[in-house]
């Protein structure tokens, strides 16, 4: 069991700290429709990161990945081909964070959030969970790193529940904190939604870097 949950826990980490789907949540929140928008937004991330990193482990376990050694190796290369992605990712964010002193720019779409309907936002969440490349990547690192493993299906089934609530963490939070917290939780998330908008793309950079590092890490060993 702990060893499943080991192998999930570092890309749960990652796709938690996400600034950008955040920033999304928080500026939900502010919305005419945050009661209901929130929970959607959380409810479309949960659902993409369970779908994305099940679906992944589901194929690779099919083909045997913890003891047909041809399957062991095309899961190493997926994760190095992954891994090298995010560095390439790295190399973009850190190309295209703000000059000093510059306003940070926020996706478009962030502008109409305001306006989002409940199923807007729930496929906002869908959209930035398990479509966004980084959380693609790392959903899907997760699902084949555990596969690797071998679990049995209840230590499977705990360890991608394990990666999804991670995930989830800073996503849920803000809105359970809005829920609970009255005027004291806006001017909390207001903070933080303008610390991250400054810190974004140093933010991304690293991430992207530690972990594509990572995923090279675990491909090349099996491989050698």
């Amino acid at each position: 069991m702990a060893q499943g949950i080991g192998e999930v826990l570092t890309f749960a980490i990652g796709v938690a700290i996400s600034p950008v789907p955040i920033i999304a949540v928080i500026l939900m929140l502010f919305s005419h429709r945050a009661k209901v928008n929130g929970p959607m937004f959380l409810a479309g991330w949960v659902v993409a990161l369970g779908a994305v990193s099940s679906i992944v482990y589901l194929v690779s376990d099919a083909g045997d990945a913890s003891t047909d050694s041809t399957a062991a190796d095309g899961v190493s290369w997926a994760q190095i081909v992954f891994g090298v992605l995010l560095l390439l990712l790295a190399g973009r964010s850190w190309r295209n964070r703000p000059a000093p002193g510059s306003e940070p720019r926020m996706p478009p779409w962030m502008a109409g959030i305001d306006a989002f309907t409940p199923g807007k936002a729930f496929g906002l969440g869908v959209l930035l969970a398990g479509v966004n490349p980084k959380n693609l990547l790392l959903a899907a690192g997760a699902g084949s790193a555990l596969a690797v493993v071998g679990p049995s299906t209840t230590e499977a089934v705990v360890s991608l529940i394990v990666f999804v609530v991670v995930g989830s963490l800073t996503i849920a939070g803000p809105v359970l904190f809005h829920l609970t917290g009255g005027d004291r939780a806006k001017a909390s998330l207001d903070l933080a939604k303008g610390w991250l908008s400054v810190h974004n793309d140093a933010v991304m950079t690293v991430l992207f870097l530690v972990f594509g590092v990572n995923l090279i890490a675990k491909g090349i060993p099996p491989l050698t």
